[in-house]
């Protein structure tokens, strides 16, 4: 859409197009999410760190808020779309790639790798923050780090879950994985935290745990004791009853008396 036609450009992109109603921007490809794709998804103003102080992944949204970026301490940008307009050329240290069909991961690399020797943040950018932005990242994580792509992808995934790689840009990331490793099958540990992990107290298999012996002599069985012999003129509770009688001074009846139910 010519300038003309629109009094106010986009305040995210910066280009005339009827970005409150969806339409495509035709210099930088940028559409403002309808509400039923805002459902379920929860964006921030803040971009996400990759890196300690160093790396920061986001959108072009991300890009456009001057405040919080220096809120962040970011000094330094690297836009992955060259459509999109560099907003803050006085505030910031720019660098745009030239070509966002074939991603050319060794210029970014270079940038960041700059931006890394004078200790200065940066944020890396693209329209979404979900597809190109990730992969340079993902990819300075396999150059400089010597991650593989597996193990970059996951790290970059879990500090931004909205990272959505396209089939087209993750072919480009497995070619530059092979041009770095070529067919090498290990790969390097990655360190999620330096916390130790926990774990159970379980043996280690460099100290295997001793065998139990079972050569111990067992206890007695119950069935191996002696029996115990019973008189045949044995009555069950005679002698307490004898007992009892001549406690209260009665005498034990003999065999022909009968004994008076005191009821």
């Amino acid at each position: 859409m010519r300038k003309r036609e629109r009094e106010n450009p986009c305040g995210v992109c910066g280009h005339y197009h009827k970005y409150e109603e969806g339409e495509i921007c035709g210099d930088c490809g940028h559409r403002i999410a309808a509400s039923s794709e805002k459902v379920g998804s929860q964006t921030s103003a803040f971009p996400s760190e990759i890196l300690p102080d160093f790396i920061y992944l986001g959108s072009y949204d991300n890009a456009s808020r001057l405040e919080l970026l220096r809120t962040q301490g970011i000094s330094r940008v690297l836009n992955i779309v060259p459509g999109c307009q560099n907003l803050y050329k006085n505030s910031f240290t720019y660098h745009c790639l030239e070509d966002d069909k074939n991603l050319p991961f060794d210029d970014a690399i270079q940038f960041l790798e700059q931006c890394e020797k004078d200790k200065a943040r940066v944020l890396v950018h693209c329209m979404s923050g979900r597809n190109k932005s990730p992969a340079i990242v993902i990819a300075y994580l396999m150059k400089c780090k010597g991650w593989r792509l597996a193990q970059s992808y996951q790290w970059v995934k879990e500090q931004r879950p909205s990272v959505d790689l396209h089939s087209d840009v993750y072919q480009q990331l497995q070619e530059y994985e092979q041009k770095i490793f070529g067919q090498i099958n290990s790969t390097p540990a990655l360190p999620l935290s330096e916390t130790p992990p926990f774990v159970f107290n379980f043996p280690k298999a460099d100290h295997p745990v001793p065998a139990p012996v079972f050569n111990m002599q067992a206890a007695t069985s119950l069935f191996d004791r002696p029996a115990v012999n019973i008189s045949h003129g044995f009555t069950f509770g005679a002698g307490q009853t004898e007992k009892k009688m001549l406690d209260v001074g009665v005498s034990p009846p003999n065999g022909n008396d009968t004994l008076m139910d005191g009821s």
